[in-house]
């Protein structure tokens, strides 16, 4: 491959860096279930902030699991080898995963980017905050010895794109909200927006 040297450079730099591999290889085994406490968090910081954000994050968790299934059929399609199987005396911080555990792209980063780009559309701070985890994420990848550095880089793509499609899903979703709404509360009178910002 054609970055297998910036490959052996960075699982190089881990072996130099002893100090800093046991917080890394915690990061990027369990740093995806952080995912769900954000997620449930914002639903309830939406709560009563109305249908448009609350179908915004909706959004959130449905992208992280498109992203999952969709990563998992390019996967299968491309079918690349883990570099820890390909580049010779290259030592890795975690053991090198099975020959049909494929690397392109890499799903923990499709699944954060998806992830933060979901995020940035409902809130713009935190989408900022959750592009640089997603960043820590795709870097840690490599330094683990998991992935090749395209791997990661077609992982921000394919998960930036999947978390993009909220702009087009939003507003469907929102009228789903508002439709499930009436019918809890059918005799509930909806108050316009407008006599709020009198």
């Amino acid at each position: 491959m054609i970055d297998s040297g910036w490959y052996r450079a960075v699982t190089d730099f881990a072996r130099a860096t002893s100090w800093l591999a046991e917080p890394v290889i915690l990061f990027t085994e369990y740093g995806v279930f952080l995912l769900g406490v954000a997620v449930a968090a914002m639903a309830w910081w939406s709560r009563r902030r109305g249908s448009a954000v609350q179908a915004a994050v909706l959004w959130v968790p449905v992208a992280v699991v498109a992203a999952y299934a969709i990563d998992s059929v390019i996967k299968g399609v491309v079918a690349e080898q883990r570099p820890c199987r390909v580049v010779p005396a290259v030592t890795t911080l975690l053991p090198c995963d099975g020959p049909t555990d494929y690397a392109f792209p890499s799903n923990h980063t499709v699944i954060v980017s998806a992830f933060a780009v979901a995020v940035f559309l409902v809130h713009r701070r935190w989408g900022v905050f959750a592009a640089v985890f997603a960043l820590l994420m795709a870097a840690s990848r490599v330094y683990v010895g998991a992935h090749y550095p395209h791997d990661v880089l077609a992982g921000f793509v394919v998960g930036g794109l999947i978390g993009a499609c909220g702009v087009f899903v939003r507003k469907p979703m929102t009228s789903l909200l508002d439709g499930i709404a009436r019918r809890r509360h059918p005799h509930e009178e909806k108050i316009p927006l407008d006599s709020f910002r009198r």
